[in-house]
C-alpha cells in the first residue's frame, strides 16, 4: 500500500536477457496475489514481449529498442511512464537507464537495488548480493526484497502462461513420451559440449522422442549434435517455436535438459520437470531451477577454478573444460524417469 491506499497501478522493469525477464514475472504473480485488481505492466526489451502475450493479468508490455537511437527511446518511455501515474514502480535491472526511469517516474513507491546508480532516489532499495559461499538465496528471493515494504507474501515461482494456440502448435508432437534439450547458451563455458550431448543420446532408450530447442542462432550447434549421436529419433525445433510454444512442449516432456541458461527458467515458469547442467557456474549463484520435479547435475571434482566467473566466458580460461568434461553422462541418465516404448 501506499499513502495506506491499495495499489491500482504497478510497473516492473527489468531490461536485461531473457531469462532475467523469465525471473522477474516471479514479482507479478506475488504482487497480484497481494493487489489482484491492480493493473500490472512490464517494461522489458524489445525481443521479448511475447512472453506476455495472452498474459491472464499482465496488462500492458513496454518495450525498449536499443538498436538505435536507444537514449531517445528512453526519454519516450519515461515520458509515457509518467503519464501513467503509476503508484509503484518496482526496478530490478541494476543499471542507470532503468534508474533514470524508475528515480523520475513520478510513483510514489519506487524500488530498485542499491548497486542502481539512481538509488539514492528510490523510496526503498534492497542488495543484491551474489556469492559462491551463500548457499540458499535464489534471486527470486533477491528481486523479492524490492518489494518487501508492499506485501509478507513468501516469494512465488515464475509464472508464463502458454495459451490454447500454443499447445495446439506443440501437440503435433506430443503424440507419446519425449525429452527436450536446450543445448546452447550465451556463453561457451556455460554450455555443456556438444560430443557429450551427443553421448548421452546414444545411451537413452531407442523409442524415446527427442526435440532439440533454442533460436534460429542454433540450429546449428542442434545439428552437431544430431550429426554425432546414434539416436534416430531427434528432431531440431531449434527456431521454429516462439518461447511460449517451446514452454508449452516442455510442460508436459519425460524431462527437460538444460544449461545454466534461459531454458532453465522457461521451464519453471511453467513448472516443468528439468535437469539443469551447471558447467563454469554454480547453483550458489542462485539461479538454479524451480520447478517441482527439478535436478541439478555438476562436476563431482573439487576443481580450485570453479566458478570461474558469475557469467562465464566464450573460452575456458585454463583451457581444460574440466567442470564440464568431467560430468559423467550417468549423471544424466538418472535423473531420466523409468520408460520402456511399449
Amino acid at each position: 500500500m501506499t499513502n495506506g491506499k491499495p495499489l491500482a497501478r504497478i510497473l516492473i522493469i527489468q531490461t536485461a536477457s531473457l531469462g532475467d525477464v523469465i525471473l522477474s514475472t516471479a514479482l507479478a504473480e506475488t504482487l497480484h496475489e497481494a493487489y489482484p485488481k491492480a493493473r500490472i505492466d512490464f517494461l522489458i526489451k524489445k525481443g521479448y514481449e511475447s512472453l506476455f502475450q495472452e498474459h491472464p493479468f499482465i496488462h500492458q508490455v513496454y518495450t525498449w529498442d536499443k538498436s538505435r537511437r536507444k537514449y531517445l527511446k528512453l526519454w519516450r518511455l519515461l515520458l509515457k511512464v509518467h503519464s501513467n501515474r503509476y503508484d509503484a514502480v518496482i526496478n530490478v535491472q541494476r543499471f542507470a537507464s532503468s534508474g533514470f526511469i524508475t528515480a523520475f517516474s513520478g510513483a510514489p513507491f519506487t524500488a530498485g537495488f542499491r548497486k542502481n546508480p539512481f538509488s539514492r532516489f528510490f523510496k526503498h532499495s534492497a542488495a543484491h548480493v551474489i556469492s559462491a559461499r551463500v548457499k540458499g538465496i535464489h534471486e527470486t528471493d533477491r528481486n523479492h526484497a524490492l518489494i518487501q515494504p508492499l506485501t509478507d507474501i513468501k516469494t512465488k515461482r515464475p509464472g508464463l502462461y502458454p495459451s490454447t494456440a500454443d499447445h495446439q502448435a506443440v501437440n503435433v508432437h506430443q503424440k507419446g513420451a519425449y525429452i527436450t534439450l536446450s543445448p546452447a547458451s550465451l556463453w561457451f563455458t556455460k554450455q555443456y559440449p556438444a560430443e557429450k550431448w551427443a553421448d548421452f543420446l546414444d545411451q537413452i532408450p531407442i523409442g524415446l522422442r527427442v526435440f532439440l530447442l533454442g533460436s534460429k542462432a542454433d540450429y546449428d550447434l542442434c545439428e552437431q549434435i544430431i550429426s554425432q549421436t546414434s539416436h534416430k529419433n531427434i528432431k531440431n525445433l531449434a527456431g521454429l517455436l516462439t518461447f511460449l510454444q517451446s514452454a508449452a512442449l516442455m510442460q508436459h516432456a519425460l524431462m527437460n535438459y538444460v544449461n545454466d541458461s534461459a531454458p532453465n527458467h522457461l521451464a519453471s515458469a511453467v513448472n516443468a520437470p528439468v535437469t539443469a547442467i551447471f558447467c563454469s557456474t554454480v547453483p550458489e549463484f542462485g539461479f538454479g531451477p524451480l520447478s517441482d520435479n527439478a535436478h541439478i547435475v555438476q562436476t563431482t571434482l573439487a576443481l580450485d577454478c570453479r566458478p570461474c566467473g558469475l557469467h562465464g566466458y566464450q573460452a575456458c580460461p585454463l583451457g581444460h573444460f574440466a567442470c564440464a568434461h568431467s560430468i559423467k553422462t550417468s549423471q544424466l541418465l538418472d535423473t531420466l524417469p523409468p520408460w520402456t516404448d511399449q
